[in-house]
């Protein structure tokens, strides 16, 4: 983006706005859209119209009200410190004409692109409505958490305008890629979250790169299954032990059957329960005692301890998952433990979380939210794609691709 003349002209601006709503259809988490300001603001002293296209939630190509992006563009106005227009489509002669009338250095936010059914498809002709309607000169890519989908608003918009990267999508790209090809060691990789099969590309290439694995979450469950483990009434993927058995041969030939127990950390106790309401609680057992009519939900005492002895001598951390069932209270020990551990150490860790649940749970337990890490990532598939290196649709068109 730095290296491409937008001085003065109108630049349509992807953004991830999928946030959170309240009730009252107030803006919950505002993470993602704070992280949209630099770009914002560069544009905006660049003077620049700056027209901010996004997606909320799934309505499924039809304009539904609890949808719309405008407690987004109210949030962001209150960012910005200066006035956000909302306009009520995002195609059309509506958007046209309040694109046109804007003033030349000014913030537009359009309606939901999902409200029609070309976003999802990739559809050229919604591309163009979209072109159109904005007039840009230039389409900068800025929203992370959607450029691993061949969305209209990602990928065919690209073959319509110059495309650049934004800021934020720069730092994200740059970030993740380099603590993947070149940390600084030792690299220690904590994954979690309830699937294997969510992670599998991710987990193959971590066993490449990193020094230690931590596997937490539900994912720890299938592992320990796999091995004899009787888990109780614990989820478990029981398709995928083709999977554990290549990550396992894979390991193996990396640091050798002596050291794979060292190299891939299961956990050695488990904090259960037989329920994941809010007022649920826990019993701490080694993982040969979960009680038949129990589930695993979180790390034990003894497991946690560990995860802070490893990431405490650590250099770079990649964390992609809760290592419990982090939406109680009861099971977010070891999560926060680890949060704790990369907080205190900010200077000599250099921290990423991998978005999705990771990065709601840290932004909520982080008094600073979210400055107490490293890099807190604002795309939960796309970071997962980019480290399992795959090719992202949103970035692979760009003028500055990489």
């Amino acid at each position: 983006m730095n290296d491409v003349p937008l001085g003065g002209k109108t630049v349509l601006v992807r953004a991830d706005y999928n946030v959170p709503l309240r009730k009252d259809g107030s803006v919950a988490d505002d993470y993602r859209i704070r992280m949209s300001v630099p770009t914002i603001k560069k544009l905006l002293a660049d003077k620049c119209k700056v027209v901010i296209i996004s997606h909320l939630g799934r309505p499924d190509g039809k304009p539904i009200a609890e949808f719309s992006l405008e407690p987004a563009a109210n949030r962001l106005a209150a960012l910005l410190g200066q006035p956000v227009r909302f306009v009520d489509d995002c195609v059309g002669e509506k958007a046209r004409m309040a694109i046109k009338r804007a003033p030349k250095v000014s913030v537009t936010v359009l309606e939901n692109v999902r409200f029609y059914a070309g976003e999802e498809a990739n559809d050229m002709e919604f591309a163009r409505e979209l072109a159109k309607a904005s007039a840009a000169s230039y389409f900068v890519q800025d929203g992370f958490g959607v450029v691993h989908r061949a969305h209209a608003s990602t990928a065919a918009i690209t073959q319509l305008i110059p495309s650049v990267s934004g800021l934020l999508l720069d730092r994200e790209y740059t970030t993740i890629t380099d603590a993947m090809k070149h940390p600084v060691r030792p690299l220690v990789a904590a994954l979690g979250g309830a699937k294997v099969s969510d992670k599998i590309g991710v987990i193959e290439k971590l066993v490449d790169v990193a020094d230690t694995i931590i596997i937490g979450g539900a994912m720890a469950n299938t592992f320990l299954a796999r091995k004899g483990t009787f888990i109780g009434k614990s989820k478990t993927e029981t398709d995928q032990n083709d999977v554990i058995d290549a990550i396992y041969e894979k390991a193996i030939q990396k640091v050798g059957r002596d050291q794979l127990d060292s190299f891939l950390l299961l956990p050695v106790d488990v904090g259960v329960g037989t329920s994941t309401e809010p007022e649920a609680t826990r019993q701490d057992v080694s993982v040969n005692a979960i009680p038949a009519e129990a589930m695993a939900l979180d790390l034990g005492p003894e497991s946690t301890k560990v995860i802070e002895r490893v990431v405490n001598g650590a250099h770079t951390v990649i964390w992609n998952g809760t290592m419990g069932y982090a939406e109680v209270p009861a099971f977010q020990t070891s999560s926060a433990a680890l949060a704790r551990v990369l907080a205190k150490n900010k200077r000599a860790i250099t921290s990423i979380i991998g978005g999705g649940d990771t990065s709601d749970f840290v932004l909520h337990w982080d008094k600073k939210q979210g400055a107490s890490f490293g890099h807190v990532s604002t795309g939960g598939g796309a970071s997962l794609e980019l480290m399992a290196g795959e090719k992202l649709p949103g970035i692979e068109s760009l003028l500055d691709a990489r």
